[in-house]
């Protein structure tokens, strides 16, 4: 028998309805349900049997038996199985054998039933028992998110339960004598137990241990509590205790706005690794957009001293940096207003003498010439910066900057350029800038003063680019194409005024980002001067089959050497090291960028090489750093070092991984770390041990064991992995 649509009174059935015939008056057609069936009887004035293939169809919830029977007389329903109902969205689904119910579904009892939420949770029951149309209530109850099969019978972890409540409104489950059992095994017992059902994103609870043991503060348990503070907040507390007395409270605090977010994570400790009494740290984020395009953003970043992070493995920072930033961008302008707070945390560093506090104003203006042509810009900026010592002279440290120098900077820049396509497809560009800067500088027995000074710089660049595309069969163009470019600029630069100290540009770095550029220093302070050329080439390959391939070669020729770089710039002398650059980008997952600088002779100034590698089975990430010693860039000694970071997707179910660090100038390893995480659909396993072996006055060397076990369905954050084999 086909669809039949009953008009009239809506009898609910299992959640849904059944439409009884009745008298018109009682109708409401927009409430109708839908029934499937094979074969559709109507005994005397009260009852209405459907055989066979039944389905029910109301509001997006599907009901399917072999038989249903509704009493008008007595308003039940009685329901023959297989019984399957699945609610609309289908976080839901009732399997039965039998059922008697209501008809609107608040009362009724379902023989041999389970329950499945969120296709993760099942429990199976004796006897399911809807009441109130809220509870369901079961009687003699196994509940596991573990597959199960016919094989083996037994899940992995289960929680065997005299009585099981679940509460649909509230979304909770309510556990009454409850065992929890491994492979079977009973391994503890909690008389009265309340858990969120996987529905439900935020519920008050605890949250899954984790158990870590550390070299320094013995073994500790880790217990999160999470409490929402209404539909926008959250506090999770968790308290950290450890078997060498160390006592901790971590907090995180979540808020959502309108506009914008905020985020703050914590701790408080009270430890025997230090003399002090209390140690800790704060952590925040916040971003919020504004009126007319503005945008709020902040960050505070704050510790105790220096070892609390690495003592507690919240992080491996060692300069800390909190900030306040109001910022607008629009396609030809930029405005920013920001306040710097930094926090060193290297045992060398001296925060009095170090400039801690950082004020900086930009506006940025991009716009066309009109009759001149080309595209010009303006840059006006102020900056500031403090330090909490007041000695005007430099102490015993070795950075040669008076101890309480405080700086402030007024500057105004303008440039220009413009291009031209030459015969021959060559393209020349005009290119300058000017700009005016006004020091103030305070607590300085050699500079102390105000200070005004002026620099500009012209240029030509001509660029000739050079493009192949390979030919396909039948000369369609479907190969490779290449492109080379020459480039060869020529610049001029000069400087009138007073000479300033360098603070912000002491940090120079070569590569094929500026190659090309008016100036190389990164700050204000310094000024790149002389006459000079800029040469270079590129070749970059695009293959239609996925990957690209682009290198750079190049160097920098003076009229003479003006004696500003460092040798680690690898811009020193009246001929610059040889830069090298390769980029490789691999559409199957690999994507390699390096560069190296070297001399005429080829002896090495820097290298360095990042690589990343990943698919389905295998991740590889790294880098490695090569650079000679300079004392101007607070470098004694050479830097070679190599970082690694894997992952083996050992089987569907179970992840490798390894990381760690080099350090070939002391010939020893500075960290290493490796895990195991095994998930499958009921159970998530993450096991990891780590070694860092760096010290200092403030740090030891310190091994590191964590342990976490989440159980997939019961509120945890991680989703469900591979099912694997039964369990």
């Amino acid at each position: 028998m086909g669809p039949v649509t009953l008009p009239g009174r809506i009898l609910r059935i299992l959640a849904l309805c059944a439409a009884l015939l009745a008298p018109a008056g009682g109708l409401r057609a927009q409430e109708s349900a839908t029934l499937v069936s094979d074969r559709i009887e109507v005994t005397g004035d009260s009852r209405l049997i459907a055989s066979g293939k039944v389905e029910v169809l109301y509001k997006g919830t599907r009901l399917s038996a072999s038989r249903i029977t509704y009493d008008r007389a007595t308003e039940r329903l009685e329901i023959e199985g297989p019984i399957t109902l699945v609610e609309a969205g289908g976080d839901s689904v009732i399997l039965a054998s039998a059922a008697d119910l209501r008809s609107d579904l608040s009362e009724g009892i379902l023989t041999s039933a389970r329950l499945v939420l969120n296709q993760q949770l099942q429990m199976a029951a004796s006897r399911l028992a809807r009441v109130e149309g809220r509870y369901t209530a079961m009687d003699r109850v196994v509940a596991s998110s573990c597959r199960v099969c016919a094989a083996s019978p037994t899940p992995l972890w289960e929680i065997r339960a005299t009585r099981v409540v679940h509460d649909e409104v509230a979304r909770q489950i309510y556990f009454d004598h409850a065992q929890f059992r491994i492979s079977g095994v009973p391994v503890f017992y909690i008389p009265r137990l309340r858990m969120p059902d996987p529905t439900l994103d935020r519920a008050q609870g605890f949250l899954p241990a984790r158990l870590r043991t550390t070299s320094d503060l013995g073994t500790g348990l880790k217990i999160p509590y999470f409490i929402p503070l209404g539909a926008s907040r959250d506090l999770t507390l968790a308290p950290y205790l450890t078997t060498t007395g160390a006592t901790t409270l971590e907090m995180r605090y979540r808020q959502a706005f309108r506009t914008g977010t905020i985020e703050f994570n914590g701790a408080i400790s009270r430890d025997n690794l230090t003399d002090d009494s209390l140690r800790g740290y704060l952590f925040g984020r916040g971003a919020f957009d504004l009126p007319d395009d503005y945008r709020l953003t902040f960050g505070i970043q704050a510790a105790s001293d220096n070892a609390y992070l690495l003592d507690y493995g919240y992080s491996d920072l060692d300069r800390l940096d909190s900030r306040a930033e109001i910022s607008r961008v629009r396609r030809n302008g930029f405005l920013s207003a920001r306040l710097v707070a930094f926090q060193s945390l290297r045992d060398e560093d001296d925060n009095d003498t170090l400039p801690s506090l950082v004020a900086d104003v930009t506006f940025h203006r991009r716009f066309s010439l009109g009759p001149l042509g080309g595209e010009g810009g303006l840059r006006i900026q102020t900056h500031n910066h403090y330090r909490t010592s007041d000695d005007p002279l430099d102490g015993p440290d070795p950075d040669t900057i008076a101890d309480g120098r405080d700086m402030g900077r007024v500057s105004a820049r303008i440039d220009w350029r413009r291009s031209l396509i030459l015969p021959g497809g060559i393209e020349a560009t005009a290119l300058g800038e000017a700009q005016l800067d006004a020091y103030s500088i305070r607590q300085d027995a050699i500079y102390g003063g105000n200070y005004g000074r002026g620099h500009a710089a012209a240029g030509i660049e001509l660029r000739w680019p050079w493009v192949r595309a390979g030919g396909g069969s039948g000369g369609a163009t479907t190969g490779a194409t290449h492109v080379i470019e020459p480039v060869a600029q020529l610049i001029w630069a000069n400087r009138h005024g007073d000479a300033i100290p360098d603070e912000d540009s002491t940090l120079v770095e070569f590569d094929e980002g500026n190659l090309f550029s008016l100036g190389r220093f990164p700050g204000a302070d310094a000024v790149e001067e002389g006459y000079r050329a800029n040469l270079g080439v590129t070749w970059t390959r695009f293959d239609p089959e996925g990957w690209n391939l682009g290198l750079t070669l190049g160097r920098v020729m003076r009229a003479r050497d003006e004696g500003q770089f460092g040798p680690a710039s690898g811009l020193g002398g009246r001929s610059s090291d040889w830069l090298a650059a390769v980029n490789l980008d691999w559409e199957s997952g690999v994507q390699t960028t390096g560069r190296v600088l070297f001399d005429n002779d080829f002896e090495i100034t820097k290298a360095e090489l990042r690589f990343d590698f990943v698919d389905e089975i295998f991740s590889l990430s790294g880098s490695a750093l090569w650079v000679i010693a300079d004392p101007a860039e607070n470098r004694p000694d050479p830097t070679r070092e190599l970082r690694l970071d894997t992952g083996w997707q050992v089987t569907p179910a179970m992840k490798a991984k390894f990381r760690g660090s080099y350090d070939f100038e002391s010939h020893r390893g500075t960290l290493a770390g490796m895990g195991v995480e095994f998930r499958n659909d009921c159970v998530s396993v993450d096991l990891s041990l780590s070694r860092r072996f760096t010290s200092s006055t403030s740090v030891s060397p310190t091994t590191d064991f964590g342990l976490s076990v989440d159980l997939i369905g019961f509120g945890s954050s991680k989703a469900a992995g591979p099912t694997g084999r039964c369990f």
